[in-house]
């Protein structure tokens, strides 16, 4: 693969959305570790905790499982 193929790679890259940068970026670390033998770390949730601020979705996760309940049973017709 030439210079000219990666900057062909890196110029339709810049049209994908932000969904499809981070599943192209999974595919290259894949391809990556596979390639090279490595398994990827394990990680402990202590170490990621706080990491996202709260609420990650902009719902409360109280609000969030009642509202699916509630979705759920007018869905099943209760």
């Amino acid at each position: 693969m030439g210079k000219q193929l990666l900057k062909e790679l890196k110029e339709k890259a810049g049209a994908l959305t932000m969904e499809e940068d981070l599943e192209l970026i999974d595919h290259l670390v894949h391809k990556i570790r596979t390639v090279h033998g490595e398994t990827p770390p394990k990680r402990k949730w202590n170490e990621i905790r706080g990491a996202a601020s709260y609420p990650l979705t902009g719902e409360d996760a109280q609000a969030w499982v009642t509202r699916t309940r509630q979705e759920s049973d007018r869905q099943r017709g209760n």
